[in-house]
């Protein structure tokens, strides 16, 4: 009898709030036009991807079920978000997103607690079962007590973010990964 497949090997997840964090919280951001990036958060996301982590963001989009826009404008601006990282040589693995919310508009999206709507972990945990994550080595940046309380229930270490540059906050707490020098890629 053949041996298994083996298991892919577990990576460490950068997971990131997507407004706050990635971009400035202008409110209910849907529009490219609207999109501005946090100050170090391409270089954030190239940083990690160089590292070997998983990068995925976990998205409260309530805009969604409110009625403010549709799911379609929400991936038609995470695929510009995309093609601007691939620009810095950076990308996203994954974007989890919450549509439900309790006051939605439409029905379809109107839920009391929504399981994936942070504070709760529903997002952060799909990604651990979906993904070969290392949760004990993964971070969630976040900027709301929400995000750090739906990583804490997800049992994923957490920082929030308050604004600033995201690669001098995340240096500053020597989380940022750092370069390999030429004489350490040939050992």
């Amino acid at each position: 009898m053949p041996d298994p497949a083996p298991s892919p090997a577990l990576k460490p997840a950068l997971f990131l709030d997507r407004d706050g964090v990635l971009n400035e919280d202008e409110g209910y951001v849907h529009r490219w036009e609207n999109f501005r990036w946090i100050p170090g958060a391409r270089a954030v996301v190239a940083a990690f991807n160089r590292a070997g982590w998983l990068v995925i963001v976990v998205t409260n989009q309530s805009g969604v079920g409110r009625g403010y826009y549709t799911e379609a404008d929400m991936h038609s601006l995470h695929a510009r978000m995309s093609e601007e990282l691939a620009e810095a040589g950076a990308k996203i693995d994954a974007f989890y997103f919450c549509p439900q919310h309790p006051d939605a508009a439409e029905a379809v999206y109107r839920h009391p607690d929504p399981p994936d709507r942070k504070p709760n972990p529903g997002m952060i945990l799909r990604a651990l079962a979906d993904w070969p994550i290392d949760r004990e080595r993964s971070l969630l940046v976040g900027d709301k007590s929400s995000d750090i309380e739906a990583a804490d229930r997800a049992g994923v270490r957490a920082l929030r973010f308050h604004g600033g540059d995201l690669s001098t906050f995340l240096a500053g707490h020597g989380l940022l990964p750092t370069e390999l020098s030429p004489s350490s890629r040939t050992a």
